[in-house]
């Protein structure tokens, strides 16, 4: 049902705005926003703050107090039904007296779905569901939870920074730093907008890196994932040495010697068996297991062996290239994506959307390949 009034569009378009604010803190919930309206004035307003707290009808509703009695709710997703760390929402938004309720979103999840939105109509409250640019602007807001909730693994981000003649590296396997400090910066933001970063053994090995967030005012790390098929990361890296104060997954496969595997976790590695013939393959195996541990949304920061088994895995989502203004040449300089791809340019993926806008003097490119 389309929505009546520009007021309408007004208010679940706050709702929405404030949804992004639980980005990061909501995980592996979705991040919801919710605005209460009475008559021409909003009397409350609250958002989905951190995982095991109030949902965001619940702080809205406390917000508006009395004042929500007769008064329309506006929601970014469909309230929930189900008992988990909090009440349900319905059970809320019916004590405090809503008379309708409006949503942008609907939730694909097995114990969610549609189910909200019954009880509510049963109740006698007006619901009315959205449709158009609002709708489509709050299920890519929630991305990630919602592949997550249909299919089992986790949303993949592929992010990497590459020269004017598309390379990420030197013949010499040099890549510091192509893109600026202001992008840099801003894909320590993504990291703690996520659940997990991931790189391949190479990179680990390479440049010894620490995958955390480092940024003033950051309120969570992600745990860092290594696709590592024989157990080789060093016991002395920086992923290693920290995996007693941020988590580190370690994805072998069933190749990896036992000894070096063991040696890994008595060091406070989680180590994750992917099964599988092909990398690609392996690739699934350990997303439908990272699924399983709540992981919803990744960052994929390579190498570009990493980056192509997921490609030809068919698990990448989203990509982010920074474009730098910078030329390497080089036949035997990386690419960002390698693994078998594809044979012909009519079978290679098309983004559904693409946009793009400077980062400093860098370009960012993002391109959505799919949608959830």
């Amino acid at each position: 049902m389309a929505l009546t009034t520009e007021i309408d569009h007004l208010h679940l378009a706050r709702a929405i705005e404030l949804a992004g604010r639980g980005a990061g803190r909501a995980t592996p919930n979705p991040t919801v926003g919710a605005v209460v309206v009475r008559g021409e004035e909003v009397v409350g307003e609250g958002w989905h703050q951190v995982y095991g707290g109030p949902h965001a009808e619940v702080n809205a509703l406390r917000a508006a107090g009395d004042a929500a009695r007769g008064a329309t709710l506006y929601v970014s997703l469909e309230p929930c039904a189900h008992h988990g760390h909090t009440p349900p929402c319905t059970e809320a938004i019916v004590a405090a007296g809503i008379a309708r309720v409006v949503v942008a979103s609907d939730d694909p999840s097995e114990k969610a779905s549609g189910r909200g939105l019954g009880i509510l109509r049963d109740e006698g409250i007006d619901v009315v569901v959205a449709d158009g640019e609002l709708a489509t602007r709050a299920r890519l807001g929630n991305q990630a939870f919602r592949k997550h909730a249909r299919t089992g693994r986790p949303w993949v981000l592929f992010k990497s920074a590459m020269t004017l003649d598309g390379k990420v590296a030197t013949p010499t396997g040099d890549s510091k730093w192509i893109s600026g400090e202001a992008s840099r910066h801003l894909a320590h933001e993504w990291r703690a907008a996520v659940d997990a970063v991931v790189v391949g053994v190479g990179t680990a090995l390479a440049d010894d890196p620490q995958l955390t967030a480092r940024f003033d005012g950051v309120s969570r790390q992600p745990r860092r994932i290594v696709f590592d098929s024989l157990a080789r990361l060093p016991l002395n890296s920086q992923l290693v040495s920290a995996a007693g104060v941020v988590p580190l997954t370690v994805v072998v496969s069933r190749a990896a010697h036992r000894r070096d595997v063991a040696a890994l976790e008595a060091a406070g590695a989680d180590v994750l068996i992917a099964s599988g013939e092909h990398e690609p393959a392996r690739v699934r195996s350990a997303l439908v297991q990272l699924g399983d541990q709540g992981i919803t949304a990744i960052l994929l920061e390579g190498g570009p062996h990493l980056a192509g088994a997921f490609f030809d895995a068919g698990e990448i989502d989203e990509v982010r290239l920074f474009l730098a203004p910078l030329l390497v040449g080089g036949r035997a300089a990386r690419d960002p994506l390698e693994g078998k791809g594809v044979e012909r340019i009519a079978e290679a993926t098309r983004a559904l959307t693409m946009t793009c806008e400077s980062v400093d003097s860098d370009l960012l490119i993002s391109a959505r390949l799919k949608e959830w």
